[in-house]
């Protein structure tokens, strides 16, 4: 089989799409290329839809932290505190069995034993958790004056928030926010050892990688391969959120505008 026959057969093989079956025998480089790669599309769905919800989340975590009724700051204090205390390796099988008891119950809850679902939930929570903190650590550096100005033009409530709060709460986040972005993303290959099973052998970039790691017994291709992917994705994500960095910030000078720099986490 050529390469391009390979890309024809399985470049869409995690999503259930072209030849059912995986290689055997010999191992070639562009199946490895490709089918981790296919691998890769389950990981951008887990940290694409994971952000982009958990963004609403946090935010109102933020807010409902920062307010002074005890109502709204105790349930975001405790959620914020249960999610970044407790390890998402551990949240991961915590879920599984949950969903499974519920599943018991009730099958509307069937599909969230399932990774495509059950997992996202998780990474949804985890994700709104930290995101929730940035933000509102972000809320408390506002500046005083932001906000007497904004009272001052007679702004208040709603319009005071979403013209003054909102825009200068991103502006001050954004370069947190994007390296837990970056995590986020990374943070999806830990769906392959939680307790959530593929679906038909349709896994994640790191379920391919592992598949070629055992048939071949050499983790130096297949791992290095995953790897690169990464690399790649995050050069795609800096570039999308310096982007967004960039707008945030077009409306100061150029001295006072926030670099943007890169500060991965290595310990969570």
């Amino acid at each position: 089989m050529s390469c391009v026959e390979t890309i024809q057969a399985y470049a869409f093989r995690s999503l259930g799409i072209g030849e059912r079956l995986l290689p055997r025998g010999e191992y070639t480089l562009c199946e490895h290329f490709t089918l981790i790669g296919s691998g890769l599309i389950w990981n951008v769905y887990f940290g694409a839809l994971a952000l982009t919800t958990g963004f609403f989340l946090a935010v109102a975590l933020a807010v409902g932290k920062s307010s002074p009724n005890p109502l709204w700051r105790k349930p975001a204090e405790w959620f914020i505190f249960v999610f970044r205390g407790s390890p998402l390796f551990i949240q991961f099988f915590f879920a599984y069995a949950c969903f499974l008891s519920l599943k018991s119950v009730s099958s509307f809850f069937d599909p969230f034993t399932s990774a495509w679902l059950g997992a996202l939930v998780v990474l949804f929570f985890n994700t709104a958790a930290y995101s929730g903190e940035i933000f509102y650590g972000a809320l408390l550096s506002i500046p005083k004056g932001d906000i007497e100005a904004a009272d001052a033009y007679g702004m208040s409530g709603w319009t005071r928030f979403r013209r003054i709060t909102f825009p200068t709460m991103l502006r001050l986040a954004w370069p947190a926010y994007t390296n837990e972005a970056i995590f986020l993303f990374h943070a999806t290959t830990l769906v392959f050892f939680s307790g959530f099973p593929a679906w038909r052998q349709q896994g994640d970039a790191l379920y391919y990688a592992s598949y070629f790691a055992d048939k071949t017994f050499n983790p130096f291709v297949p791992y290095p391969i995953l790897a690169f992917y990464f690399i790649l994705l995050t050069l795609v994500i800096i570039a999308i959120f310096g982007a967004v960095n960039k707008h945030l910030n077009k409306h100061l000078p150029q001295e006072r505008r926030r670099k943007f720099r890169l500060r991965p986490n290595l310990i969570r």
